[in-house]
């Protein structure tokens, strides 16, 4: 199944890249909920955190680095990583991505 972020990574839709490798892509997300919101996808289509297999556990661990790095790069020292993992848990597109949100306070417990 063809998702927006397969479109993003084959260049079919514009999107503003911060960071990309062989292995992941980093995009700011078109409807913001925070003044820093940056989406970080595997470039392999992996529909939920929960449909990874054993040989992804290098690939989600580089996206999880990689996100960190991006925080950094974006000068946040509090920040949140989301991954929702199916429809009820508010995932939207099924396709693997890792949600880093900051520049604003958050509270406890979300959602």
């Amino acid at each position: 199944m063809m998702t927006i972020f397969q479109k993003i990574l084959d260049r079919e839709i514009p999107a503003d890249i911060v960071y990309e490798d062989d292995m992941v892509c980093a995009f700011r997300d078109i409807q913001p909920q925070a003044p820093v919101h940056i989406l970080v996808i595997p470039k392999k289509p992996i529909v939920k955190i929960g449909d990874m297999d054993e040989e992804d556990r290098n690939l989600v661990g580089h996206l999880m680095h990689r996100a960190t790095r991006i925080a950094a790069d974006e000068n946040l020292t509090d920040y949140r990583l989301v991954i929702n993992n199916g429809e009820g848990a508010g995932q939207s597109v099924f396709h693997l991505h890792l949600h880093i949100l900051g520049g604003r306070p958050f509270a406890w417990p979300p959602g």
